[in-house]
């Protein structure tokens, strides 16, 4: 079982009509889990404080995203990310940003506190906001916000990043600082938002060693990913010995997503989160703190992140997505949505290359390895 910490309020984080992180696929969630038949009590946490967002983002940062909100015309909001395409100013959008902050941070006080120690933050994972901006539909970094308290408390942090993105945010703002080990699977930024999460980037300093990236090859399937994952986090992990897990859960390697190209099906999806449990009972006492993040296709987000409630909380999977359900959200599903939770077997046409790039992706890992020999052993 696990805690569930969700809000109204998280809809106000809101870039439009036309923006890609809609909160409809939240709505869309929550509806599934409960047409499944599951009440899903949520916990509403409080806003993060302006304090806990300046712990690990800038003042003038902070202040220009109160100004915006308050209405005021700043010709530098470009130099902070902000009035962008991907990240345009919004009404309340501090605010928004603070619930989602908050959602995580309080879902690390209840692993501090003992009072569970699987937490589901549904919302969140905005990996991408950086200590002076923002960046790629991301405000304020909720993870780091959670794992700075987390930090601050005594802790060793091992952060897992599944998105389809390189979640360079978290990586950048505990870069230098020995307590956090910062893993991201994603596809590679030769070809993809935001061009970084090489396997050169190590960390600096105490930290050299501390930071992971695997960058895999587009049309990656499932056993090529799984099999770099088993290849690396289980030994990081076991170097690191981490008092708790952060994972960022974005559903958007999945084959159907629209904005990259990995291939993850959902049954990929559910083993990797099986697999993430199993590693947190083996190496933080069961300690784990799952947000959401990317996703962008909407039959797979609501299908996905129903998929890892349902493993959180030991319940079974059931085969069939309730018709009711279906027809709700017709509007946004589109004709062509199946009627399975997991996806249909085979998912999809094998695309060309296969072998190729599962070699590639092994020498990705085995280079990885090969660096991290003076840090690790």
């Amino acid at each position: 079982m696990a805690t569930l910490i969700h809000r109204l309020e998280y809809a106000g984080y809101d870039f439009g009509p036309e923006h890609p992180f809609t909160p409809a696929r939240l709505a869309m969630l929550l509806d599934l889990i409960r047409s499944l038949g599951h009440a899903a009590p949520t916990v509403a946490a409080p806003a993060a404080t302006r304090e806990d967002i300046l712990s690990v983002h800038d003042e003038a940062f902070v202040e220009m995203v109160e100004a915006l909100d308050r209405g005021e015309a700043r010709l530098e909001a470009g130099r902070f990310g902000l009035g962008t395409q991907d990240n345009p100013i919004f009404p309340g959008m501090d605010l928004a940003g603070r619930w989602l902050a908050g959602g995580a941070l309080h879902g690390a006080r209840l692993l501090m506190e003992g009072a569970d120690t699987r937490v589901l933050q549904l919302g969140g994972g905005l990996h991408h906001a950086q200590k002076d901006r923002a960046a790629g539909f991301c405000l304020y970094n909720d993870l780091a916000v959670a794992i700075r308290a987390m930090v601050d408390h005594g802790w060793r942090v091992a952060y897992l990043d599944i998105d389809l993105h390189h979640g360079d945010g978290v990586q950048n703002l505990f870069y230098d600082q020995d307590r956090v080990l910062t893993l991201s699977l994603h596809e590679t930024g030769h070809y993809l938002y935001p061009g970084t999460g090489h396997i050169h980037e190590l960390g600096t300093g105490a930290a050299r060693g501390l930071s992971l990236n695997i960058p895999l090859e587009p049309f990656t399937e499932s056993e090529s990913y799984l099999e770099a994952f088993e290849a690396v986090v289980p030994r990081a992990l076991e170097q690191f010995a981490p008092h708790v897990l952060v994972v960022q859960a974005g559903a958007d390697a999945h084959f159907a997503d629209p904005l990259g190209d990995l291939a993850l099906t959902t049954q990929a999806f559910e083993s990797l989160y099986r697999r993430i449990l199993g590693l947190a009972t083996e190496h933080t006492q069961g300690r784990v703190l799952f947000t959401l993040g990317g996703g962008y296709e909407a039959q797979v987000v609501a299908r996905v992140w129903t998929i890892l409630y349902l493993t959180l909380m030991d319940l079974p999977i059931p085969e069939a997505l309730p018709e009711a359900w279906l027809a709700r959200w017709e509007h946004l599903l589109g004709p062509e949505v199946g009627h399975t939770l997991h996806d249909p077997v085979p998912a999809y046409p094998e695309f060309p290359g296969r072998e190729e790039r599962s070699r590639r992706n092994r020498d990705v890992v085995d280079r990885l390895l090969d660096s991290l020999l003076r840090y690790w052993f």
